[in-house]
């Protein structure tokens, strides 16, 4: 007889921390990697599952819980509630049937946070190398938090990260430094 299947579980639990900005660990969330270039079908496929077009170099689109993030000139981070993934990626095998691509649910294998507040960019600005100041709305920067690979974007008077599941303890740890009382840049 089979188990019956838990609900997913952040990397952090949802953990936050108050300090002159605000950070929550905001998991779990549905991500697949999509990689295709030069596919008819791609805008289509992109629109079935995130409501959104295809964004253009460095950009993310977004609708409600859903968004479409330009990672590379062959890859795009889909964003979507967790529990939809498999339907999406069978969207996505469907809409892209013959052409040349790869649909992967990277939903566990990534932690996402939230960083809002006035200052939540001067939390950012300790550890990554944006300036932040020309950071444009919609404006996705593939950079580093620190020494670890993550990606960045303006939302809701705030920002959105994206980094590693493996390193979201540490991630965790940069930002509630970064934003405790007293360090303020």
């Amino acid at each position: 007889m089979s188990e019956p299947v838990s609900a997913p579980v952040s990397a952090l639990n949802g953990a936050s921390f108050q300090g002159f900005a605000t950070i929550r660990e905001i998991g779990p969330l549905g991500m697949i990697t999509l990689r295709a270039k030069g596919v008819k079908a791609l805008d289509k496929a992109v629109k079935a599952v995130t409501g959104t077009k295809l964004p253009v170099q460095r950009r993310i689109e977004i609708k409600g819980d859903r968004a479409c993030g330009w990672m590379s000139p062959d890859e795009y981070l889909l964003i979507l509630p967790y529990p939809e993934v498999a339907e999406a990626l069978a969207k996505l095998a469907k809409a892209l049937a013959g052409e040349h691509h790869l649909a992967v649910d990277v939903s566990d294998a990534r932690a996402i946070f939230r960083i809002e507040g006035d200052k939540a960019a001067d939390v950012l600005r300790k550890l990554s190398p944006v300036d932040f100041e020309r950071l444009e709305p919609g404006e996705l920067r593939r950079s580093r938090a620190a020494q670890v690979a993550a990606a960045l974007w303006a939302q809701d008077g705030g920002f959105t990260l994206v980094c590693f599941r493996s390193v979201a303890g540490y991630v965790m740890g940069l930002l509630t430094h970064s934003a405790q009382p007293g360090s303020e840049l």
